[in-house]
């Protein structure tokens, strides 16, 4: 099931009707790549992100939390480098205006026939008119392809007129092609800045921008471009790309108050924001998204043994919760991927249906941040260990700057994980004893939205009062517990499958009787009767054997 291409449509359909996700601003037609949690997906996003803290904070003594505000000073981004390099390399086609990531481009191999891919006959007609009257050639039309194009070298491409050996023509191209239309005719790359830019304070930069640019109407463009970023910069603000740096930056408040000795590390949970040109994969790409994210300082030269144990237990944590832990993995960079911080780092990948993707990164990332963020503001960010030997002098006591593991996870790509893994359809009879499809969503309970619902067979003879009275005592101990009377019992127990719920607890006419009240398991469908004076100790007794296995 979880091979199946088909499966991420699935679950766009069943994350809307039933309240995990929904397009942002829907109502006036949507806004692309930003999506919105319903009752459903908040809670499942925030009981994965209190699970992240309960592992990585309150189980442990030696890292501590931070909330640092989205909002930072630029001199921030300029020390951690994003304001110069934190730019994705963009490409315009010449024919269609798609505007994509170069990196992400497909290559051809030499030899291979381009066929020039459009939307439909007409978009194919219009295409080739635009390339015959740009380029001087023209393209045969096949249906709603361009034939007459191949690769002879790896930065060359040649026009095949039909039945011909060689070229009529060539042209040069980058090496790659523009991923909808499989186009060769490209721009050349631009830097495009993944940060969002905005302005703080009363100042009045587009005014400013409008005054000069009326009074300037001479300037070449590049020194027009130079002008606008400097009346714009004094009161430049971004929203951060990343929750990384305000722990490097709040590294000495974090350690001396909290009397904190390394190794220990900062943690922090919070939204990012990346202006991504190519959104992709439902939630797994957005411009909007949420981290959890921690920063482990180390002492020098034991930064691989630190790796290694972060990365294996990163990777068992996200396992915990799975119906497949053999669906994640873990992969290394090679040197050539490394970012430049970075001596070392791991990717924890999930097999998505589109393959297998990044989840998490643990990385290594040296005394490169600290030592920058050091060296812009003009603060010593280190570490004195009154204990060790300094390498240098001999002497005890040793001041150094400490080197930095990081676990860099996204909740909503694992809120997204989470969906797929737990989405499963199985086959079974219905009351009339005939096959069907039952949808399940084996959400792992202690990640599930809500724990148990509860069922009044009908709506009357005092069972919607046992009921509610059943509701507020889970709710009085903590769990989350939904009432539902709405349609047939059947309806019922599909519709607490497909979000998730693991225990429903259903109340009949014996219950008044008898005092007993009927618990069925998601999982398996199984029912057995309970009392209803011992309903919550059940309930918390198999949701504890779901946590402890869990640990």
């Amino acid at each position: 099931m979880h091979d199946d291409k088909k499966i991420m449509d699935k679950i766009i359909s069943l994350a809307k009707q039933r309240g995990f996700i929904f397009q942002s601003s829907e109502i006036y037609g949507g806004l692309k790549s930003a999506y919105d949690y319903g009752p459903l997906g908040v809670e499942l996003k925030r009981n994965l992100m209190n699970e992240w803290w309960r592992s990585m904070v309150h189980e442990r003594e030696d890292v501590t939390g931070l909330d640092a505000s989205i909002i930072m000073h630029p001199k921030v981004w300029e020390a951690s480098g994003h304001l110069a390099g934190f730019s994705d390399p963009l490409v315009d086609c010449l024919i269609s205006k798609e505007r994509f990531r170069a990196d992400k481009a497909p290559i051809p191999k030499v030899g291979d026939e381009i066929d020039i891919i459009c939307a439909d006959k007409g978009q194919a007609k219009e295409y080739q008119n635009t390339i015959e009257k740009r380029f001087n050639i023209l393209l045969k039309r096949d249906g709603k392809l361009l034939r007459g194009l191949k690769i002879i070298d790896k930065n060359k491409v040649g026009f095949f007129e039909e039945n011909k050996q060689t070229p009529s023509d060539t042209f040069d191209f980058p090496g790659y092609l523009s991923p909808t239309f499989n186009s060769p005719f490209l721009s050349d790359e631009k830097q495009f800045n993944l940060m969002f830019r905005s302005q703080i304070g009363s100042v009045d930069a587009l005014g400013d921008i409008a005054n000069f640019v009326f009074d300037n109407k001479d300037l070449d463009k590049e020194s027009m471009k130079k002008a606008i970023e400097k009346i714009v910069k004094d009161s430049a603000v971004y929203l951060r790309p990343e929750t990384a740096q305000a722990m490097f930056v709040q590294f000495l408040n974090c350690q001396q108050t909290m009397s904190m000795k390394i190794p220990f590390g900062i943690a922090q949970m919070g939204k990012s924001f990346r202006n991504e040109i190519t959104t992709e994969h439902y939630i797994f790409r957005s411009c909007e998204f949420e981290q959890m994210e921690m920063e482990f300082f180390v002492e020098p030269g034991t930064q691989k043994e630190w790796l290694k144990y972060w990365r294996d237990k990163r990777l068992n944590w996200w396992q915990s919760f799975s119906n497949y832990p053999e669906n994640f993995t873990y992969r290394k960079h090679e040197k050539d991927e490394l970012a430049h911080y970075a001596d070392a780092c791991y990717d924890i990948e999930y097999k998505y249906p589109w393959g297998y993707d990044e989840l998490e990164g643990v990385a290594s990332r040296t005394d490169y941040d600290l030592k920058k963020h050091a060296e812009y503001s003009g603060t010593k960010l280190s570490y004195f260990d009154q204990q060790k030997e300094d390498p240098e002098t001999g002497k005890i006591g040793w001041r150094y700057t400490p080197y930095v593991i990081e676990p860099a996870a996204g909740a909503t790509r694992g809120l997204l994980v989470y969906l797929i893994d737990a989405y499963h359809e199985e086959n079974v009879k219905d009351a009339k004893g005939n096959d069907t499809t039952r949808v399940v969503m084996k959400i792992h309970p202690k990640l599930a939205p809500f724990k148990v619902a509860i069922l009044p067979l009908i709506k009357k003879d005092g069972l919607p009062e046992i009921g509610r009275a059943l509701v507020n005592k889970f709710l009085k101990n903590g769990i989350n517990a939904r009432y539902d009377e709405q349609h047939a019992i059947g309806k019922r127990y599909r519709r607490h499958d497909e979000v998730g719920t693991p225990y429903c607890l259903t109340i009949d006419g014996e219950s008044k009787v008898d005092n007993c009240i009927t618990i069925r398991d998601r999982d398996t469908m199984k029912q057995e009767r309970i009392s209803i004076d011992d309903a919550v100790e059940i309930v918390k007794e198999k949701l504890s054997k779901s946590i402890s296995n869990n640990s």
